[in-house]
């Protein structure tokens, strides 16, 4: 199998066809390169198999995909191959040279879908009850505030920074959620345009209650909706000139408090909405009320959260069970 600092003589009809993708699809350079190393490949394993390329049958490319695969090769880079060899014999076809593609119903081996990170509990709970002394009290008191909304809400990045303090006719226009202090609740407008209300627990309401009272005195904003009020006025977070945080700032900023608070790996939003659901899963089994809450459209998508829950038990049972250890 050639490498990429081997190079292989190829078929008139391959090199024909990379002057095709060069020359007629004017294909950046660096894919031609990548083009060209698919073709190679395919040549080494057509020679070694004594099969032309032009007579090259599916059971020949399916082989060849399980030796790449069980070479270490992984599967998204076999689909990339793949997907070279499937536009080489699309050319052939045009140009007569074969009747079907032998690609065409080749798929790659699925790649393994990795498990969103979250923190565990005590980690959660360390980053959330970590106060820094080194900031200003009001910059503690909003990324406190934040950081407990991303966790015990389980806030998207995008839903946290589109917050407003209260709600207002331009929220609703421009589809931004707003927090309900009275009601513990936050309105959120979530993906596809849906919106949906996610209850506070005590510890988020009570450091959004001492981030809205230094808010105003900070940054000159808003704590109730005026007639013309503009977006950035009636944001919950903002920075030090007034503006709406973006979720640029926030990743900064919780990876920042993150490093300061001891944890061994830099947090960012996602991995607090993570945390949140499988928390809530591990707690109540409800993957239904986890599903309203993350505001997933299908529950297939929030069933990855009982992967995590099943690994934290499994570690557990590992721990605790004198049969679960071996001798020796």
């Amino acid at each position: 199998m050639p490498s990429q600092g081997v190079s292989v003589s190829l078929d008139p009809l391959a090199l024909r066809y990379l002057d095709h993708v060069r020359f007629e699809k004017r294909l950046a350079e660096r894919t031609c390169t990548l083009y060209r190393l698919d073709l190679e490949r395919l040549s080494a394993m057509a020679a070694e198999a004594s099969v032309a390329l032009t007579a090259v049958q599916p059971i020949h490319i399916r082989r060849w995909v399980a030796q790449m695969h069980s070479a270490g090769r992984s599967g998204r880079g076999i689909a990339l191959i793949l997907s070279g060899w499937r536009g080489f014999y699309t050319w052939l076809g045009r140009e007569g040279r074969v009747s079907s593609n032998p690609v065409q119903g080749v798929r790659a081996p699925k790649v393994a879908k990795p498990l969103p990170k979250a923190l565990g509990v005590d980690e959660a709970v360390q980053l959330a009850e970590h106060e820094e002394a080194q900031d200003a009290p009001w910059l503690e008191a909003r990324d406190a505030a934040m950081v407990e909304l991303l966790y015990g809400c389980g806030l998207r990045v995008g839903e946290l920074t589109g917050l407003d303090v209260v709600p207002s006719d331009t929220a609703l226009q421009q589809g931004r959620g707003w927090v309900d202090l009275q009601a513990g609740e936050v309105q959120v407008q979530g993906k596809g345009g849906k919106r949906r209300t996610v209850p506070m627990g005590s510890q988020a309401l009570a450091a959004l209650e001492r981030w809205l009272a230094v808010r105003s005195q900070v940054t000159g904003m808003l704590n109730a909706p005026v007639p013309g009020a503009s977006s950035a006025s009636l944001a919950l977070f903002a920075g030090r000139h007034g503006t709406r945080l973006t979720a640029q700032s926030i990743w900064q900023r919780l990876k920042r408090r993150s490093l300061l608070a001891g944890l061994a790996t830099p947090v960012h939003p996602h991995m607090l909405r993570h945390s949140f659901a499988s928390h809530v899963l591990q707690s109540s089994g409800d993957l239904r009320a986890v599903q309203e809450l993350l505001g997933h459209a299908n529950i297939t998508t929030t069933q990855v959260y009982t992967r995590l829950d099943f690994q934290h038990l499994a570690k557990a049972y590992d721990a605790a069970h004198p049969r679960a250890k071996r001798k020796g």
